[in-house]
């Protein structure tokens, strides 16, 4: 990468880490473009450069939090046995439900658009959501594996990440309809009747 090549990304780069500061910490809305790239350092005219506005670096921070946070939870919960299960699927969701108890200003930013980190990203690129993202392959695997009665794979996870995101910013944030820790019984049974599961239980 060229010198130039690597001075861009640099500053956009830091812009990211500027705005995601900002977002967090003063909100969304008290947060203008003008303190962004007061606070990175940068010219106004290169905030342009890489973003619309203040809600395209919001977006696109969204879907790098978001992809991230799916990724970390894949890694972090797989094991050596090379099937796939039910079980290992809500250990992901467990996983990514504490991640977010747990930085409840990044969950304030994300907001409920958990499944932004897959599929807003095929907008850009068809091809990153069937080849790159392990929890899709995961995914496919366990359904084929556990022989469930599921047509779409893509609308079925789509369902469950964007399930999972509005219960934890309902009982996380709001503390509603109860908190997480009464929610996330009832979570894994929703997910688990969504790929119909014959040995339904709660967790």
């Amino acid at each position: 990468m060229s010198k130039a090549n690597e001075n861009k990304k640099r500053k956009e780069q830091t812009l990211y880490n500027t705005a995601f500061e900002l977002f967090t910490t003063k909100g969304v809305q008290n947060t203008a473009i003008n303190d962004i790239v007061r606070e990175a350092g940068i010219g106004k005219g290169t905030f342009y450069l890489y973003f619309k506005d203040k809600y395209d670096i919001l977006d696109k921070l969204v879907i790098r939090k978001t992809s991230a946070l799916i990724k970390e939870a894949v890694e972090k919960t797989q094991t050596e046995n090379t099937q796939k299960s039910i079980d290992e699927l809500l250990d992901i969701i467990d996983y990514i439900v504490e991640y977010l108890n747990n930085n409840k200003l990044l969950l304030k930013m994300i907001y409920k658009n958990l499944s932004w980190g897959i599929y807003r990203k095929v907008f850009h690129n068809p091809d990153a959501f069937h080849n790159s993202h392990s929890i899709y392959q995961s995914f496919s695997q366990m359904i084929e594996e556990e022989n469930l009665p599921i047509d779409n794979p893509e609308i079925t996870l789509f369902l469950i990440l964007e399930l999972t995101g509005s219960v934890c910013y309902s009982a996380i944030i709001l503390e509603e309809p109860a908190p997480m820790h009464v929610m996330k019984p009832y979570l894994f049974d929703a997910i688990r009747k969504l790929l119909g599961d014959k040995n339904l239980q709660k967790d």
